[in-house]
């Protein structure tokens, strides 16, 4: 069952509380308990050389250390909960306490949770990442298949905090905080497809630019390291808000949190494409890295859309029907 409101049941202005609320939550629990705060010592002796990561003190607690990891895990799945009951109590509040059932079953649907069933098409939107990444894709199976395969170190993060951080925990919340539970507040609002597609993930982008802090702790608190803490913290801002975007047109389109879930993990797990870096480790297979890079970014932008097709989705209604809240 879809509950549908014939009209907005939150303002503009309330949308923006409660989604700003949800990107607070998420960045501030990391820092609420001492077991998941940084720290650093004041005064770095010695000094580290310009463009090179110092040596970390053992009193201080840096973002890989275990414990570290571990009581952020905790805090941002806590904070998912928290924002998926936030949705419920908002949407409770719109439709009445005496509908509760009725209340669990559409936050359900509106946070992109209810499984489709198995089928080819319902497959296709988790198959529109790897096609994107089929240049990176193919260096990759080169190096596995090289004397000397580079592979060693991902496996050993892949199977510690580091990667339960990475591969598995960071992907779903920020996926269920920052993409179901945004985008279905932003709908109820009457947002526009376009602007939740645009605007919704500078939220997450901006999410990521704290870790400038960390950066410029880690480089010694330098000028350089100043420099390189914002240029990084301009970078993430950028390419992660592109990322939201994406994966912001993919819950829109299929209604459901799984595709971007498995976007997002998929994203994470091969980082950003080193196409220079991958020709001139394979320089004899150049040619068909190339070959492979440009088949696979021709192949995304004609098949996003027939790939991301879902009938029924509930944010993607077809052309000539009125949105629907």
């Amino acid at each position: 069952m879809t509950l549908i409101f014939l009209s907005p049941p939150f303002t503009n202005l309330e949308s923006l509380i409660l989604t700003t609320s949800f990107a607070l939550l998420y960045v501030g629990s990391l820092y609420v308990s001492k077991h998941a705060r940084l720290s650093f010592v004041a005064k770095v002796v010695p000094p580290p050389r310009d463009g090179a990561e110092r040596r970390r003190h053992d009193s201080e607690r840096w973002r890989d250390d275990p414990d570290v990891i571990r009581a952020r895990l905790i805090a941002v799945t806590i904070v998912s909960l928290v924002s998926c009951t936030i949705v419920f109590g908002a949407l409770w509040q719109s439709i009445g306490p005496e509908s509760i059932e009725v209340t669990l079953e559409a936050t359900l649907v509106r946070l992109g949770f209810s499984m489709p069933e198995f089928s080819l098409d319902a497959l296709l939107p988790h198959l529109i990442t790897p096609l994107l990444f089929l240049g990176p894709l193919y260096a990759l199976y080169l190096d596995f298949s090289s004397p000397y395969p580079a592979t060693g170190s991902f496996k050993d993060v892949l199977f510690s905090w580091q990667g339960t951080r990475n591969y598995v925990v960071a992907p779903i919340t920020e996926e269920i905080v920052f993409r179901a539970c945004v985008l279905a507040v932003y709908n109820l609002s009457g947002a526009s497809k376009t602007k939740m597609i645009m605007l919704a993930p500078l939220s997450f982008g901006v999410a990521h630019v704290h870790h400038a802090w960390d950066i410029f702790n880690r480089y010694g608190r330098t000028p350089a390291a100043a420099k390189r803490a914002l240029l990084t913290a301009l970078f993430q801002l950028s390419y992660t808000t592109l990322f939201g975007s994406f994966v912001s047109y993919l819950f829109l389109r299929t209604g459901s949190i799984f595709p971007p879930i498995t976007a997002h993990i998929f994203c994470n797990v091969m980082g950003l494409p080193q196409l220079g870096y991958e020709v001139s480790k394979f320089p004899k297979q150049k040619r068909f890295i190339y070959l492979a890079y440009m088949t696979g970014v021709l192949g995304f932008v004609m098949k996003l859309v027939p790939w991301t097709n879902t009938p029924y989705s509930l944010y993607w209604q077809p052309r000539g029907q009125e949105m629907t809240y």
